[in-house]
């Protein structure tokens, strides 16, 4: 010890910030131990177009940078799409399309899922604490013919007969 302190005083704040940080360590296992998290619906960008199927381009999908903002999707996080023409569901990561063209590019091997005119559904999810899932609020994007944001809702209606 006597490397790391050259006085008592010394020694005796390196072993208050040590037992700090320790305890610190256990109450941060202990919290997450115990806690529980569900998936739920973080982002949809409901019933885009598909304008580019680029089968030979790295995998992904580009999406127009306005609609990753307003749906709150980042550049390389994981995204479900879901092919409402042909029933085709899969799992790619977000990469950015030009801002305000309205892209939406199916790329690599996942490009033979998608046809360009195609309409998606694209959806991102997050692991929510039990404690703030009622307050949990995904983003909910509509777009019009042309992929550009008409509307943002936070919560999908009940369904009625």
């Amino acid at each position: 010890n006597s490397y790391l302190c050259n006085s008592p005083e010394a020694a005796a704040i390196t072993r208050t910030v040590c037992d700090k940080f320790v305890k610190t360590c256990i109450d941060f296992a202990f919290f997450t131990r115990d806690t529980m998290y569900r998936t739920l619906l973080k982002s949809k960008i409901h019933r885009v177009k598909t304008t580019h199927c680029e089968l030979h381009y790295e995998g992904s999908c580009a999406i127009d940078e306005d609609l990753m903002d307003a749906a709150n999707i980042m550049e390389n996080e994981q995204i479900h799409i879901w092919n409402v023409d042909n029933g085709e569901r899969f799992v790619t990561y977000a990469i950015k399309g030009e801002r305000g063209s309205g892209m939406i590019s199916v790329n690599g091997s996942a490009a033979r899922r998608a046809c360009t005119g195609d309409l998606l559904i694209i959806a991102s999810f997050a692991q929510v604490a039990e404690e703030k899932v009622a307050s949990h609020q995904p983003q909910l994007v509509f777009v019009n013919e042309k992929n550009q944001q008409v509307e943002l809702r936070h919560k999908v209606p009940t369904q009625m007969l």
